[in-house]
């Protein structure tokens, strides 16, 4: 039995209307117009995830790309890999990659075994390209049924820099947004976009049309000045606060194992927003300090690649502060 992405009972997580588009893409082309700096970063999909349950013995993964393109400081196992989890999502096991085996190779595919009986199977897609098309086969004679819901369905949303886009985990399912989902069986968007997260209001009014249940949104690594920040840091929380007076708002400032002057400027920008909101009545409102993610921590230098990104480690760190926040916003024990 062969089944396509499109196909039910398979079912697609992290990637908005896909149920209407038919296609993997995070923003949808008007928007990509209004924005075109975010025309490919919007096509790709990091955050996604493929879920069924079946109760074969073997499977087979297939992947189709559009793109196929080396990242620097970043792999395949990285960038152009899928990372394949068997069992229920808080519990569940690595079973192992997907992965080109070079860079001129864009169909790609590995088959993985498990014991007979119903069980879990979850599909963490490429980050790094356009994908084309997945395809589950499934040995004749088994069953394929829908994945159990998360327990959190509601989406939460995350919109930040290239760290929120998973960069540079060892693979994608090593990032700190990754690692809350499956701690918490919680839904996700992922709304990073390397380099080019700016604080566009068109972003805010897409992220609108939305349904999510906690927005959390770090992108001062992408601003280009300060004043930038400055101009577009409240602004941007006033317009997701209009349309969604109740849903719970984290801001969070870049982590850095070292900080500057202009990290602290920038910290300091964002603390303002956090604290002009509470003091307008705003009781749904959490700020994370990126200091904190490793002061306590005496190898700081080992959860960064390359000063900026983090390590596996790094986003480990990451998600241990965030998570608790997620969990209080979301009233999670």
């Amino acid at each position: 039995m062969k089944l396509t992405y499109k196909d039910k009972p398979i079912r697609v997580f992290g990637v908005p209307n896909i149920e209407k588009s038919g296609i993997f893409e995070r923003l949808p082309k008007d928007l990509r117009e209004k924005l075109p700096n975010l025309e490919f970063l919007g096509r790709r999909t990091p955050g996604a995830r493929i879920g069924f349950r079946t109760d074969a013995p073997s499977f087979t993964v297939r992947i189709s790309l559009e793109t196929l393109s080396p990242d620097i400081g970043l792999s395949i196992y990285s960038c152009q890999s899928a990372c394949v989890y068997l069992g229920e999502r808080k519990k569940s096991m690595f079973l192992g990659l997907v992965n080109p085996p070079n860079y001129e190779t864009k169909e790609f595919e590995k088959t993985f075994n498990k014991a007979e009986g119903m069980e879990e199977i979850t599909i963490w897609l490429p980050r790094n390209e356009i994908i084309s098309n997945v395809e589950i086969e499934i040995p004749d004679g088994y069953r394929v049924e829908e994945p159990t819901p998360y327990k959190y369905s509601v989406p939460a949303i995350y919109y930040g820099s290239s760290i929120t886009e998973e960069a540079a985990a060892a693979n994608q399912c090593a990032s700190y947004n990754a690692l809350i989902s499956r701690h918490l069986d919680l839904d996700y968007y992922n709304f990073g976009f390397s380099g080019n997260c700016k604080g566009e209001l068109e972003m805010a009014d897409f992220i609108n049309t939305l349904d999510f249940s906690v927005f959390v949104y770090d992108y001062d690594h992408n601003a280009p000045t300060p004043e930038h920040l400055k101009q577009t840091h409240e602004p941007f929380y006033k317009k997701i606060r209009e349309k969604n007076p109740s849903v719970p708002i984290v801001m969070i400032t870049r982590p850095t194992a070292t900080f500057n002057d202009d990290a602290r400027l920038r910290r300091d920008i964002v603390r303002t927003t956090y604290e002009n909101a509470l003091k307008n009545g705003d009781k749904n409102i959490y700020f994370v300090d990126g200091e904190d993610f490793f002061k306590d921590f005496d190898d700081k230098e080992v959860c960064f690649t390359d000063t900026i990104h983090p390590t596996d480690l790094g986003f480990y760190k990451m998600a241990e502060k965030i998570e608790p926040v997620i969990k209080k916003a979301l009233n999670i024990d």
